[in-house]
């Protein structure tokens, strides 16, 4: 028993080292999770939405440094196309919120989006983590995140709006395939045109289908099946969904992603419901909720197998074989 016991926490050591070092499937692709699989083989991905954008400006290099720190297992990136045909990382279609300046990023050039500074609004409003170096941070450009980092983290590259941005599929992916990341980048968008245009574009690459709830809600067969078709995954709003909604989607044969969760105890009733990785804000807290969670697993495992270990012959007491009151 001590040898199996030995040779089970080999291969579970073995198991956890190889998905921190490569977190892919032997097919190269960014791992997705099966329903197949029990809860305690899978890797919970943690997603760092924008960035450690909770500690962080959105969507700049700054936030992704942090999140890289953090170990995150993805960041996850928002990308737009400028006039001039430039794709920039910003969540929002206009520089309003996130800089110093105005306008539609459409209708600007990638030199007028790089004059703006898209650090300062997040000192103002978040005074705990503000930092000097965030005022006058830059909006990043794709190719600039690729340069930065390269293959030491992954991404998640979300497409927008294929109407204001056209073409942006394709020149996303042909940077992807300069820097030779293929292997490292997972796609997401709330536009079916866009996940089907790069299911031809890409065939091999992991796609989410993003699905915004504004209220309680349930999916049917029927859309899983279609979503099923383009998609690997999605990507849904955790408010607004619930353990019976996760169990229906991966019985269907796709991953679940919900975003964004900051809250720990929230993040911990998402783990319950077993559902494939987590976006967050905050990628230190899911990480330390995953560790502590595979802990407490880890003892549990071991305080079973205690219980079942025979009795050493030399120190054997025959009442415990009926158990008396036990």
């Amino acid at each position: 028993m001590k040898k199996e016991r030995t040779w089970r926490r080999i291969k579970l050591v073995a198991a956890y080292v190889g998905i921190l070092l490569f977190g892919f499937s032997l097919s190269g692709q960014p791992f997705v999770a099966s329903s197949h699989m029990a809860i305690e083989d899978q890797p919970i991905l943690t997603i760092a939405h924008r960035g450690a954008s909770g500690y962080a400006p959105e969507n700049t290099l700054s936030a992704f440094r942090m999140a890289v720190r953090m170990e995150a297992d993805f960041i996850e990136i928002d990308l737009q196309l400028t006039k001039d045909g430039e794709i920039v990382i910003m969540h929002d279609g206009s520089v309003n919120r996130t800089t110093n300046g105005r306008g539609e990023i459409r209708r600007m050039t990638l030199a007028d989006v790089k004059a703006l500074d898209a650090g300062s609004w997040f000192n103002s409003e978040n005074p705990m983590y503000a930092r000097e170096e965030y005022a006058g941070e830059k909006v990043p450009t794709l190719r600039e995140l690729f340069e930065t980092f390269g293959n030491r983290t992954n991404y998640l590259l979300e497409t927008k709006s294929p109407s204001d941005n056209p073409g942006l599929e394709e020149k996303m992916w042909a940077l992807v395939e300069q820097y030779g990341l293929a292997d490292r980048v997972a796609v997401q968008s709330f536009s079916r045109k866009s996940l089907k245009k790069l299911r031809k574009l890409a065939p091999g690459v992991t796609r989410y289908q993003l699905i915004w709830y504004n209220h309680s809600s349930t999916i049917t067969r029927e859309k899983l099946n279609e979503i099923k078709k383009y998609a690997n995954g999605i990507g849904v709003t955790y408010n607004n969904i619930n353990e019976d909604y996760v169990r229906k989607t991966k019985a269907a044969g796709l991953s679940v992603i919900p975003y964004t969760i900051n809250d720990p105890s929230r993040m911990d009733r998402a783990v319950r419901w077993e559902v494939d990785g987590i976006h967050t804000d905050y990628p230190d807290r899911l990480r330390k909720l995953l560790s502590n969670d595979r802990i407490r697993r880890e003892r549990l495992d071991e305080q079973q197998e205690e219980t079942v270990r025979p009795t050493d012959e030399r120190e054997y007491d025959s009442i415990h074989d009926y158990g008396y009151g036990r």
